[in-house]
């Protein structure tokens, strides 16, 4: 069974339960995330004994808004739709990645999954090499995609096919406005002379994208190039803090077979899908070690 089949298979009351959305879930969801980072932002602040130490917690926090942002992308964390949005641009902001950008190169990601030419995430090669493979998970090429994106779209040089020419000029505004908001706090800061957003923002950051790297490769990673959601993304099995600090993305075989299910429903989605499921690994060090054994020595 693909993922098509297993869609028409659901019955109407099925349907309707799983795409049920909740301003309240996805509210005390975000609570929990947001106010991790704050408190940890704070203990830094006030130099608490061995804040160093929650330095690379604070950035992890941080990084993780990925997911949320990407759950913004397709309106279901929050059954409002002005929450979705004000969300997906905070966490965009942080994160130095357009929020309004993202939703269209997104949906061209679900629309042409692992489809080679057609899936822009399919145009930064997975690394195949110890050295790429160390490259990548560094962050530093994805921290300079993020920059020359925004530099792209701010001066109105948006040419990627996905985003539709009659939202170029919004994209351009946006990314604008971006800066803009970049450019204050940088001036707020030597105004001050203050170190305060590299401690609690900048620095984490850097210490944390690698282990969004990890995270995000097994999404993806080692699957064929096939159309069929049940081969070419992978469901991982993981524990609650990892799947609480994700949104519940590492149930992405099933997001993406069923992209409208908000993610506190994915679980619900998982029972059912379960044993149709082709593509899993248990936890992310075993996908590592996976990976590195299959995708090397292929070289």
């Amino acid at each position: 069974m693909d993922h098509k089949a297993f869609l028409s298979s659901l019955d109407v009351a099925q349907r309707e339960a799983l795409l049920v959305r909740s301003d309240g879930k996805g509210l005390r969801h975000l609570a929990g995330h947001w106010g991790a980072i704050l408190i940890c932002a704070a203990l830094i602040y006030l130099a608490v004994p061995f804040w160093q130490v929650l330095v690379p917690v604070l950035g992890i926090l941080l990084v993780f808004l990925f997911t949320l942002l990407h759950e913004t992308s397709h309106k279901t964390p929050f059954d409002s739709g002005w929450i979705n949005d004000a969300v997906g641009h905070v966490c965009g902001f942080v994160l130095f990645l357009p929020s309004n950008w993202f939703r269209y190169f997104h949906f061209a990601h679900h629309r042409f999954t692992q489809i080679p030419g057609k899936d822009p995430e399919l145009e930064a090669p997975k690394p195949e090499t110890w050295g790429q493979y160390v490259r990548h998970v560094s962050g530093v090429p994805v921290w300079i995609s993020h920059a020359k994106t925004l530099v792209k779209n701010a001066v109105g040089r948006q040419h990627d096919a996905y985003v539709p020419q009659a939202r170029r000029g919004k994209i351009t505004k946006e990314a604008r406005l971006y800066l803009l908001g970049y450019g204050i706090l940088l001036g707020l800061s030597l105004w001050q002379a203050s170190m305060l957003l590299v401690y609690v923002w900048l620095l984490p950051m850097l210490l944390g994208q690698p282990f969004l790297r990890f995270y995000l490769l097994a999404e993806h990673g080692l699957c064929p190039t096939v159309a069929n959601m049940f081969e070419n993304t992978r469901t991982t099995f993981t524990n609650r803090l990892v799947r609480f600090l994700a949104w519940n993305m590492p149930y992405h075989t099933e997001h993406h077979s069923y992209p409208s299910v908000p993610f506190y429903k994915l679980p619900e989605l998982h029972d059912l899908i379960k044993p149709h499921l082709a593509v899993t690994a248990n936890g992310y060090a075993a996908f590592t070690k996976d990976y590195v054994d299959t995708a090397f020595s292929e070289r």
